[in-house]
């Protein structure tokens, strides 16, 4: 196999599952395939130690999206119902795109992009995904869980509060203790911006780096239209709801710029879904926040994260979410994915029109509400399940392909991580109908490249074995006499990792 065949091989089927080549996890792997490419030229094949030079260090990974392990097993069918989501939720009309911040009402009314991230690392973009647009308040639950990662939960909250306020994001209203109500209003993002400028903390984020650019422009028209915030502030001081050395101003000017960090949908949605998985980035494998700041900023997001529309965003959809004058929607579906939606047009109370008309409709195709019973449903789908009439199907065509002798079929099918020992109704696998059969390049494919069972019995007693020489199909037990000897001394050997047990079952692809 030439190396190009080995990336149509093996990388194009892997696609399908959600992953993208550009996942950094798969950057050794491309780099290999690219090289071995282009010094190659089409003419070097590709020997066992090529393989597992350029897939080595991505085998399970890899082994995961063929046997179909990902948190969303059938990926290209969920794409395709969240496309159908995405186009219908197109037609959306109404709203106004925010003015009163000069940079903002330069965007078109027609931008409309959804990404999404799962906990796997799986991918999937609809629309105007790659335009940069400023995360503005969507930044309010990162500053938080950052600080909560930093400097702790119980030092936080002695200087902000945890309950909705029930009034305007950036109203000039503090708890019965003098604190913000919660740090998703402006009041209490700005207080956590001075206790993270009083730690020092000048560096980037970790979960910010999918995007590290300031918008100067958003920066500058934050400052200069930003008297209500600077309001807020002096407000604050006067409480003395700084901590000790705070300076108001330059915890201003960090609020700013947090505010004014641009990202795309395609970047956003990989920070949504970190907050997905307990802090852990699915496209790195890195933590970069703790458990523990997580879970808190999902609670006051849920309860607090969608301005005076959290309430009816908390009891329709069910879901964390955060939304941002921009026009984005920062969605967490928590284990699953992260979300990030994007339309300027806003509602009367600064959300996405687009955005929230999307949330709403995920969660009445899919299963996602907090509350949706997962084992008595009966309208909605759930993603995270392959259906019976999927395993039904997978198991009949496995079976055709045994009978005909259809190797490629075969091999198609194991790479799709179709289950080679599947039985049917008589608890026949594909080896027994091959071997009756007397097909024996299946055979041979099925035990050597696939490590079928073969003192698998059938509904009768018979092993494929037995249903070789009743049919005198002396070539088959010819390969599964000496295979099931193998078989014996290799299972009962364990000189193998799990890495290389892996590894054998991948290299069907060559």
């Amino acid at each position: 196999l030439p190396p190009s065949g080995l990336f149509t091989g093996l990388l194009e089927p892997s696609l399908s599952t959600g992953l993208w080549t550009s996942d950094p996890r798969l950057r050794d792997c491309m780099r290999h395939l690219r090289r071995s490419m282009q010094e190659s030229a089409g003419t070097v094949m590709v020997d066992q130690k090529l393989f597992r030079k350029c897939v080595g260090a991505n085998i399970l990974l890899l082994t995961q999206a063929f046997r179909r392990k990902f948190i969303i097993p059938d990926f290209e069918v969920f794409a395709s119902n969240m496309d159908q989501l995405y186009y219908s939720t197109q037609r959306q009309e109404g709203g106004h795109v925010a003015d009163y911040i000069p940079q903002l009402a330069k965007f078109s009314p027609n931008l409309w992009g959804v990404s999404l991230c799962t906990v796997d690392g799986q991918r999937h973009s609809a629309g105007d995904t790659k335009v940069p647009f400023c995360l503005q308040s969507c930044v309010k639950p990162l500053e938080y869980a950052i600080a909560v990662h930093e400097i702790g939960t119980e030092h936080v909250h002695r200087y902000v509060g945890k309950e909705p306020s029930g009034l305007k994001f950036n109203q000039l209203s503090l708890n019965d203790e003098d604190k913000p109500h919660n740090p998703m209003v402006n009041a209490g993002a700005i207080v956590i911006s001075s206790l993270l400028k009083v730690r020092g903390f000048l560096g980037v984020p970790k979960v910010l780096k999918p995007s590290v650019c300031i918008c100067l422009q958003s920066f500058q028209s934050e400052k200069e239209t930003g008297d209500r915030n600077f309001a807020i502030g002096y407000y604050l001081k006067e409480k003395k709801c700084f901590p000790e050395n705070a300076d108001m101003i330059a915890a201003l000017d960090f609020y700013f710029q947090l505010c004014s960090i641009e990202v795309t949908c395609e970047s956003g949605c990989v920070m949504a879904a970190t907050l997905a998985n307990g802090g852990i980035c699915p496209i790195t494998g890195e933590r970069v926040l703790s458990a523990e700041a997580v879970r808190n900023t999902l609670s006051l997001m849920h309860s607090c994260g969608m301005y005076d529309f959290s309430g009816q965003f908390a009891f329709h959809v069910g879901l964390p979410a955060k939304s941002g004058v921009s026009g984005a929607v920062l969605l967490v579906v928590p284990n699953i994915m992260g979300i990030m939606c994007w339309s300027p047009p806003l509602d009367r109370v600064g959300n996405s029109v687009r955005g929230i008309h999307f949330c709403q409709e995920l969660v009445s195709l899919f299963n996602f509400h907090n509350y949706d019973n997962l084992r008595h449903f009966a309208r909605k789908l759930d993603p995270r399940r392959l259906s019976l009439d999927d395993r039904n199907k997978s198991v009949v065509n496995l079976m055709f392909a045994a009978y005909s002798g259809d190797v490629s079929a075969l091999r198609r099918f194991a790479l799709s991580a179709v289950d080679m020992e599947e039985k049917d109704y008589d608890s026949r696998t594909g080896l027994h109908v091959a071997s009756a059969e007397g097909h024996v390049e299946a055979v041979i494919f099925l035990t050597e490249m696939c490590k079928v069972n073969p003192h698998i019995k059938d509904r009768w007693g018979n092993t494929p074995l037995d249903d070789a020489r009743q049919f005198g199909r002396d070539g088959v037990v010819s390969v599964l006499t000496e295979y099931q000897q193998m078989y014996l001394c290799s299972n009962g050997s364990q000189s193998k990792t799990e890495d290389q047990r892996k590894f054998d079952t991948v290299k069907v692809v060559v």
